[in-house]
């Protein structure tokens, strides 16, 4: 199975790329890091899908049978680089594509509109958006060791093999 993760921060130095590129590492995954990855500001000109970088931004979610968003959550929505990076996709990649999100959030009740957000701008490119979603708190980052901490540890299990059970069930042969 081919999955992407795309990490919606542009921050270098920040929780949400830890959680993705662990992820990424983990299950061994294709992997967009939105702080590495720079997409000119979406303003729906046809020249714009020319760039490369665009190009190549719907050449690799084309490619991936199921992609893993991950986003940090800024005054109650995803990131705009993460919404950027969106706008210049459509239902062409994504059509039935199984999508898992997760917000990357600074504790109590954060993420769940960002979990919201995600979950409404992949309706409207027909993703099939599983159920299962993660929030992961700073106590879920071990940002010492780039890694994920034990106590997350059995959630993710659980949403990639969710995931990969949406993927299995659209394409038996993967």
């Amino acid at each position: 199975m081919n999955m992407l993760v795309i990490s919606g921060t542009p921050r270098k130095q920040g929780r949400t790329r830890i959680a993705a590129s662990y992820i990424s590492a983990l299950y061994q995954t294709d992997l967009i890091d939105q702080s590495e990855f720079v997409l000119p500001m979406f303003n729906g000109e046809a020249e714009q899908s020319k760039l490369s970088h665009v190009q190549e931004l719907k050449q690799r979610v084309t490619k991936a049978d199921a992609i893993i968003l991950l986003s940090p959550e800024y005054h109650s929505g995803m990131s705009g680089a993460l919404k950027n990076a969106l706008d210049f996709l459509s239902s062409e990649q994504f059509k039935y594509k199984p999508v898992a999100s997760l917000a990357v959030a600074g504790g109590g009740k954060g993420g769940i509109n960002a979990l919201n957000n995600m979950r409404t701008v992949m309706r409207g490119v027909y993703a099939n958006v599983i159920p299962k979603q993660l929030v992961l708190d700073p106590v879920h980052i071990d940002a010492e060791h780039a890694a994920l901490t034990e106590n997350i540890k059995v959630g993710l299990k659980e949403l990639v093999d969710e995931l990969t059970m949406f993927v299995k069930s659209g394409n038996p042969g993967v």
